[in-house]
């Protein structure tokens, strides 16, 4: 059902590959509440990806862009505003890559060389993003703006390696990039700490089903999906939570604040 919460709203979508992607279900929720959108992925997800079958459902224009380059961003937010006639006003971040993950390098044991690839493709290209639409003035007024994140940035996950370092400091840019855009312009900062999903990047995660599992006995409302992940950012990308910043928002059926439950005793009772 839709309630046109962002009617007249224009807004970018980093980060959808495939129709297992949390950001191809927030794109086709964006704009069956009433919004346009441009896509973007680096240029490598473009040839690997499906992302003209959404681009065809959406009415959307693809513009590639790496978000380790400076100059890629700023062609991004320059063809995006003369698309629109002007700025937008969301813009979802969710992108994250780590090669130690995909090498299967031990946190112990991280190349470094790996480590500073993973960390300014899925943690400094936040503070990237945001740097060149400040600088160009390309979020509108009362914007929002949100990054997908996981719990693993507080807690510790053991095989999701240096992704939860990457994590932790993009929370941390949130925050502070939330503090200084919203004084000058009342834009919104945001991270969403999602259950565990099955992704393609989730999913190369070493143990990645023994992390679902887990997550679902854990949760009282059991694990939320990527559907109801995407009704979660449209509310955080609509007018209704123009008051909300600076935060890390746990949407994981009450993972975050569960000590144990039943069945995980009794799964360990067995």
């Amino acid at each position: 059902m839709a309630y046109n919460l962002l009617k007249g709203k224009k807004g970018i979508i980093f980060g959808a590959l495939n129709e297992q992607s949390i950001a191809w279900k927030v794109a086709q929720r964006a704009v069956e509440e009433g919004a346009e959108i441009v896509l973007s992925n680096a240029p490598i997800a473009l040839r690997m990806g499906e992302l003209n079958k959404l681009a065809e459902e959406c009415n959307a224009p693809i513009i590639g862009a790496d978000v380790t380059n400076m100059d890629d961003l700023t062609n991004l937010f320059t063809k995006t505003q003369e698309h629109f006639g002007g700025g937008v006003d969301f813009i979802l971040h969710s992108i994250g890559m780590s090669v130690n993950v995909r090498k299967g390098v031990p946190y112990t044991e991280n190349n470094y060389d790996f480590t500073h690839k993973g960390f300014d493709i899925s943690a400094l290209s936040l503070h990237r993003v945001l740097q060149t639409a400040m600088k160009m003035d390309a979020i509108n007024e009362w914007g929002s703006v949100l990054a997908l994140t996981y719990i693993a940035a507080q807690r510790v996950f053991p095989d999701y390696n240096d992704m939860s370092d990457n994590k932790a400091v993009l929370e941390s840019i949130a925050r502070n990039f939330g503090y200084y855009y919203g004084t000058k312009k009342h834009v919104r900062v945001n991270t969403v700490s999602q259950s565990p999903t099955r992704t393609t990047a989730g999913s190369g995660v070493k143990g990645f089903d023994g992390f679902i599992n887990y997550a679902e006995k854990m949760s009282p409302l059991g694990n939320a999906n990527a559907d109801q992940c995407a009704d979660y950012c449209v509310t955080l990308f609509s007018d209704l939570t123009r008051m909300v910043t600076m935060q890390n928002l746990f949407h994981d059926g009450g993972f975050s604040f569960t000590g144990v439950t039943q069945a995980v005793i009794e799964q360990m009772e067995k």
